[in-house]
């Protein structure tokens, strides 16, 4: 074998370990998309700012307002996720300013109240993949499964978040009148 085969057979060979690695911990990394559109259900652009996050492992985002007051979405470790997965912590997290959540005191965690709100965001998000990038469905519950996994989510939280993201996604209309709905039942329009 020629030094040049066997350097190239050397170099691929440790691409794939190295590649295959960084999957197995949930550390591939991927490009960045775009932020979608999103305002608040007062009508108010909402900023998106990316944050890097050394120790995660997994994307994340989080819907608040910044101390002046801004609607914002904090987007963590997105390059740890594929775009569809990407795609939906957008779409979740500006579900929270959509319907309001931002503006309200938050639940205690665990609460039925707040495994409400994230039931709630899941299923505007899963909404907005139908309506702007339903190729992308196979690809969000992926993403859901990985990520809860190397979180450490039991199975059963697991598939009870998918069960109800894959239901929303079946049997809802728009996310523009699922949002209406929240809004009304909450009182929040």
């Amino acid at each position: 074998m020629m030094r040049s085969q066997r350097i190239y057979k050397v170099a691929y060979l440790s691409l794939v370990i190295m590649t295959s690695d960084s999957l197995a911990t949930g550390e591939a990394m991927h490009s960045v998309i775009a932020p979608p559109s999103c305002s608040n259900n007062q009508g108010e652009p909402v900023l998106f700012i990316s944050r890097s996050g050394l120790q995660g492992r997994v994307a994340a985002g989080m819907a608040n307002r910044d101390t002046d007051g801004t609607p914002v979405i904090y987007r963590m470790n997105y390059d740890k996720a594929t775009p569809a997965f990407q795609r939906f912590v957008d779409f979740h997290e500006c579900a929270h300013h959509q319907v309001g959540h931002v503006d309200q005191l938050h639940p205690p965690r665990n609460s039925f109240e707040h495994l409400m709100n994230e039931s709630i965001a899941d299923c505007v998000a899963i909404l907005r993949v139908r309506e702007e990038a339903n190729e992308s469905f196979d690809g969000v519950i992926e993403g859901l499964k990985t990520a809860m996994a190397l979180v450490g989510f039991p199975k059963i939280s697991t598939d009870s978040r998918i069960s109800n993201v894959t239901n929303c996604y079946q049997d809802h209309g728009s996310s523009a009148e699922f949002i209406e709905s929240v809004l009304n039942q909450s009182g929040a329009n």
